[in-house]
């Protein structure tokens, strides 16, 4: 059982799943607009909610920025990565994050996909963040929406969607080939690496390119979610202006 805390991702969670809700916590004496929108909804989605004291959500949010508010429900679902495959549009835009150990990096990439209309993100089934409260609560709720498929190999994913027609687009700070020279404007599969040692050599190898973001300042890269974020931009980008043409 995860729980969600703040607004947003309460708020989300209870439009987009209100059946794998179990219980939603207020702060006694919430006068917050925002809160007493969510309290309606969940009495007419028969959501059962609770008022409890602020010390108690603070224990519960362990730290967290509740807002006055947090929920619990079901860890969030999963789906079959030939699901996610088959319902992708054209042209595609599929993540694979390997191996990325940071909750909020995690949750921070999941909202960047889902903004830019991403059809899927595939993650590990090791090796990697688990889709808990921490991530829900950074993805801003987009984890109610994006499409997401525990795989248990990487490198055989990629063999999988490169057979489907698209091209594999690694991103490692070392590559000399940049992403501005790189034509993202068909079916494309943005892989990220982990954290701290990047793509694993097996993933990295078949990948079609792997490039590298510009920087101009003097640090040599940039956090793994912030550099997913920009890389989808830039996919976004290409294709508004492929699209002029």
């Amino acid at each position: 059982m995860a729980i969600l805390v703040g607004i947003h991702a309460v708020a989300e969670a209870i439009k987009a799943y209100p059946d794998r809700i179990e219980r939603i916590c207020i702060e006694r004496g919430q006068k917050n607009p925002r809160v007493q929108e969510i309290i309606k909804e969940a009495q007419q989605r028969h959501v059962r909610t609770s008022f409890e004291e602020k010390s108690w959500l603070d224990r519960k949010a362990e730290g967290a920025r509740h807002q006055g508010i947090l929920c619990y429900a079901a860890e969030v679902d999963t789906l079959d990565s030939e699901e996610i495959l088959e319902q992708a549009g054209t042209p595609g835009l599929l993540v694979v994050l390997d191996g990325i150990e940071d909750p909020h990096n995690l949750g921070a990439i999941l909202r960047s996909a889902e903004a830019a209309g991403a059809d899927g993100v595939f993650l590990p089934r090791h090796r990697t963040a688990g889709l808990s409260a921490t991530v829900a609560k950074a993805s801003a709720g987009a984890v109610s929406h994006i499409k997401v498929a525990r795989v248990p190999n990487i490198a055989q994913l990629v063999e999988s969607v490169k057979k489907r027609g698209y091209w594999v687009v690694g991103l490692d700070a070392a590559s000399d080939l940049s992403i501005w020279d790189t034509d993202l404007s068909g079916p494309v599969v943005l892989v990220v690496g982990n954290e701290g040692s990047g793509l694993h050599r097996l993933v990295r190898e078949k990948c079609d390119f792997v490039v590298s973001l510009p920087i101009h300042g003097k640090v040599s890269s940039y956090n793994v979610s912030v550099a997913a974020g920009i890389a989808l931009y830039e996919v976004l980008r290409q294709r508004a202006v492929q699209g002029r043409k």
